[in-house]
């Protein structure tokens, strides 16, 4: 994923393995990967995250979601160096869910823009350059 990133680093890449335990998870998210699927999804559940992807979302197999969450939630230290208002906590968590940003202004009751809007205050308050990135930077620095 990585070497891929590099060369390609508006590629989206979506994970297929068979891997389930947390490093290969959390380096292959830290790497660059827009999602994570495991082999034994159903073959539409490929083809919808494959859509997703290409949407701009960050789909990942039911228990792939649920390890990253758990990941998340056993940090009880509030991480505040990057200094995100809750609204723009709220659109990392629907990040890190794998949601486009079409579902997260329903899910948020916003609009597309205003996503965007936190998207790009975001971006500049983790200094990255992609969606990738936030959900890298959320996991390795225990942000929510």
């Amino acid at each position: 994923v990585g070497r891929i990133k590099s060369s390609f680093p508006e590629q989206p890449i979506l994970m297929l393995t068979a891997f389930d335990d947390d490093k290969n998870i959390f380096n292959a998210i830290a790497a660059g990967a827009n999602g994570y699927i495991l082999k034994n999804a159903p073959p539409e559940k490929l083809l919808y995250a494959m859509q997703e992807v290409m949407e701009g979302g960050a789909p990942m197999t039911p228990s792939i979601a649920k390890k990253v969450l758990t990941h998340l939630q056993s940090t009880t230290a509030v991480n505040e160096e990057f200094k995100l208002n809750p609204r723009e906590k709220e659109v990392v968590q629907h990040l890190v869910n794998g949601l486009p940003y079409k579902q997260i202004a329903d899910k948020m009751n916003i609009t597309y823009p205003t996503v965007r809007f936190h998207m790009k205050n975001i971006y500049a308050k983790l200094h990255v350059a992609s969606m990738t990135e936030v959900v890298a930077k959320a996991i390795q620095h225990k942000l929510l």
